[in-house]
């Protein structure tokens, strides 16, 4: 018996070398579930909603920074999965866009990758860096995703009723604090 179900050719994401070498281990984790995720999906790319999806899923740090604590995180995971099942269908076959990373800018050697969640994984390195640390960490990831306010990530979040600019001046705060 054979399945019905369209199979998806088993081709992962590419890495993206230089933003991977860079990441804590946890974070990588976050990337390789991204990948996973994009794949199961049948997205040509990994964007800022598979970040959210995976960074939420995989660090309890992330999980504890909404400020509705489990219900708006369980919110946001339910948006998350119901775009896995078909609510971010009309976002197939497009690229990811953004006010943060214009579809213009060239991405050579970034393939797989949204140019949206290029400049999100970028960010958070530099958001280590501003730190002092040179690994980002999960918390750097979801603070430049809310920060973003033409993302996907941003427009689940907002979905799911979180106030994405808010959380990201407070992550961003915290971060000046430490």
């Amino acid at each position: 018996m054979q399945s019905r179900t369209p199979r998806v050719p088993h081709q992962l994401a590419p890495h993206c070398g230089d933003i991977d070498a860079r990441l804590t281990a946890e974070l990588a984790s976050v990337v390789a579930g991204a990948r996973r995720r994009a794949l199961r999906d049948g997205d040509r790319q990994i964007d800022t909603a598979h970040l959210l999806h995976s960074v939420i899923e995989t660090d309890p740090e992330v999980r504890a920074a909404f400020d509705g604590g489990p219900p708006q995180t369980a919110r946001v995971l339910g948006y998350l999965v119901q775009r896995s099942i078909g609510y971010g269908l009309r976002w197939q076959g497009a690229v990811e866009d953004s006010a943060a990373a214009p579809v213009v800018r060239d991405w050579a050697g970034v393939a797989g990758w949204s140019p949206a969640a290029v400049t999100a994984m970028e960010g958070a390195l530099e958001r280590a860096a501003a730190r002092g640390d040179q690994r980002a960490r999960g918390l750097d990831l979801l603070a430049v995703l809310a920060s973003d306010a033409e993302c996907r990530a941003v427009e689940v979040l907002r979905r799911a009723g979180v106030d994405a600019e808010l959380l990201a001046g407070r992550l961003f705060e915290e971060s000046r604090q430490a």
